[in-house]
């Protein structure tokens, strides 16, 4: 049996409970310090490990979070509020919660209990390192946060404090992560997949160094060179660990692989979500990819429009693509897409709106499953790690072709694709990509092409894990993307108003239709054309969601990039927090 961080917290729950009795909603979400007395514990590492281990589920995101990507490439009915463009200034709550912050001070303020000095080093890496990534996730949430240290009393004037700079904020989660960084080195350098380790430290540092750096460049502000600097250092010190991290290539389908074994593949998984069948610790991936109660999750068109040809050349390139029926458009393409989507087996449209009915995560045995899954769930990687140092080398211009061999390359020929050669790639920048309605807007200079293959790698690579897609429209500044057409599958016209088998498994599947509803005797879903939905042809082609009175998306610009702030947290600091911009 493994012995899971999930268990161990479960286990520690009570004793956590015992000295932490959090439950402030109002200014900060701080509690007055706890009554119970702490002498007695955080004594020895047993103490320090079970108190700790509450960080990882309150951190790190779990289930739907890892695999129900918010923005344009999946989505589900109805759309997510960040999606509709439907957010509102809450009253409260609305992610803005520093609970876990307290915890985590919590522990930095008693460490000194235990006389085992290794032990208080450990522990304090581990804390610092939580708290980095706590705060680097509420600033891609709301941007400038107040920085808290401490454990707030009642009465402690840092319950009135502003928001900090981003500077400052940024300086100080450096300072965290690399004080863990250097901690590790020394009293946690052995891998694991289920506890924050020295690798875990220099891959997440790699993650919120991109994620600033490129923030910082597409949103106009400084030192953005800096970050994406420090982005690059952290990827090649674990790249330099190659006999300890790298891709996972063992079997036919590796790719897969990684995302449907019940035990993570640590070759390359740095950090994972881990469920146990022998312990009952299960994830809900079936129930969401499996039936319609979760919106009838489906990728989009657009998504599926960026998965090259088997032999490197562009789909979009091809003669005909935009009128190309579900059974031609997946035959000959990037393997990675079969094994993402659904194409010759399972495909239901009852689950799945679009017709691009997810596989990743779901082993052969469970596509029509609705059965507790017990497959871990990949929270960091390698491969993430690759294409985090290969884009902040493009974007800071001193990206070579060895850095694509070292990096991407390596990614596509686990892939069984082609090599991205940077001279070809930036002398034929994809217009596919390099469109307002299906790509970027915002990228220019000498790296243009090789940038736009870097974010394409990105995207199929990493798509349904931890929200990459969303965050990397936040930073990329390409937020208009969410306005885009929400498209599904081709119907061609002779196939309207009939039982239609898209996937060619002999199964009809659907009938889409205008007008009375026909008389079909198969089990197909049905699309009422015009009522629920529309077609890009008026009366056939490609199926169109979201797209009648009420659910028109309007990204803001001037707004969007940014959560709204809480109205209790600005009444109840009398002006101290102030809002974002364009959310008055």
């Amino acid at each position: 049996m493994k012995l899971t961080i999930y268990k161990l917290f479960r286990n520690s729950a009570i004793a956590a409970a015992l000295l932490m009795t959090l439950s402030c909603d109002k200014i900060l979400n701080l509690a007055p310090q706890d009554a119970v007395s702490v002498p007695t514990y955080f004594k020895n590492e047993t103490d320090m490990e079970l108190y700790s281990n509450q960080f990882y589920p309150n951190v790190f995101p779990g289930g739907d979070g890892i695999i129900k990507e918010v923005g344009d490439n999946m989505i589900w009915t109805p759309l997510a509020e960040e999606v509709s463009c439907t957010r509102i200034v809450p009253q409260n709550g609305g992610g803005w919660n520093f609970t876990t912050l307290r915890k985590i001070n919590f522990l930095l303020e008693n460490v000194d209990n235990c006389p085992d000095k290794a032990v208080v080093r450990k522990y304090t890496g581990v804390a610092r390192f939580f708290r980095a990534v706590w705060y680097s996730n509420m600033m891609k949430r709301f941007g400038e946060v107040p920085w808290i240290d401490h454990v707030l009393s009642s009465n402690d004037p840092d319950l009135m404090r502003p928001r900090d700079s981003r500077d400052f904020l940024m300086d100080k989660i450096l300072e965290d992560i690399d004080y863990s960084i250097e901690v590790f080195k020394k009293d946690n350098a052995q891998k694991s997949a289920y506890r924050v380790t020295w690798y875990t430290a220099q891959a997440y540092k790699s993650r919120i160094c991109l994620f600033e750096g490129t923030f910082r460049k597409y949103h106009g502000l400084e030192g953005w060179e800096k970050y994406l600097q420090e982005a690059v250092s952290a990827g090649e010190a674990l790249m330099q660990k190659s006999n300890t991290y790298g891709l996972y290539t063992s079997g036919n389908q590796p790719y897969r692989d990684l995302f449907t074994s019940e035990d993570a593949k640590t070759a390359e998984v740095i950090l994972a979500r881990d469920y146990d069948r022998t312990a009952s610790l299960s994830n809900g991936v079936l129930n969401t990819v499996n039936t319609p109660g979760q919106g009838r999750v489906g990728f989009t068109r657009r998504f599926v429009n960026l998965y090259l040809c088997s032999d490197g050349s562009r789909f979009t390139d091809k003669p005909g693509w935009k009128t190309m029926e579900f059974v031609d458009e997946v035959v000959g393409r990037d393997p990675r897409l079969a094994q993402t989507i659904r194409t010759s087996n399972g495909l239901n449209f009852t689950n799945c709106i679009t017709g691009y009915q997810p596989l990743k995560y779901v082993s052969d045995a469970d596509l029509n499953s609705t059965a507790q899954s017990f497959n871990d769930l990949p929270l960091m990687r390698m491969a993430e790690v690759y294409l985090n140092v290969a884009e902040a080398k493009a974007e800071l211009g001193t990206l070579t072709q060895d850095d694509l061999d070292k990096t991407v390359n390596k990614i596509r020929s686990r892939a069984k694709m082609p090599p991205l050669y940077m001279d070809w790639a930036n002398a034929n920048p994809d217009p596919y990509l390099d469109n307002e309605a299906t790509g970027y807007v915002n990228v220019s200079g000498v790296n243009k092409g090789v940038i736009l293959e870097i974010r394409r790698e990105r995207t199929i690579e990493l798509v349904m894990e931890s929200q990459n897609r969303y965050w990397d429209l936040i930073r990329w500044k390409e937020g208009h993307c969410i306005n885009s057409d929400f498209e599904g599958i081709y119907i061609p016209a002779s196939q309207m108003g009939k039982a239609y088998d898209v996937n060619g498994d002999s199964k009809p599947d659907i009938c889409a239709y205008i007008g009375g509803k026909p008389s079909i005797s198969d089990n197909v879903s049905f699309y009422d054309v015009g009522k629920d939905y529309k077609v890009s042809e008026e009366t056939y082609g490609r199926l169109l969601f979201f797209q009648g009175a009420g659910t028109k998306r309007e990204w803001n610009e001037d707004r969007d990039y940014f959560y709204p702030i809480p109205r209790d947290e600005i009444n109840l600091t009398n002006g101290a927090i102030t809002q974002n911009n364009g959310w008055n």
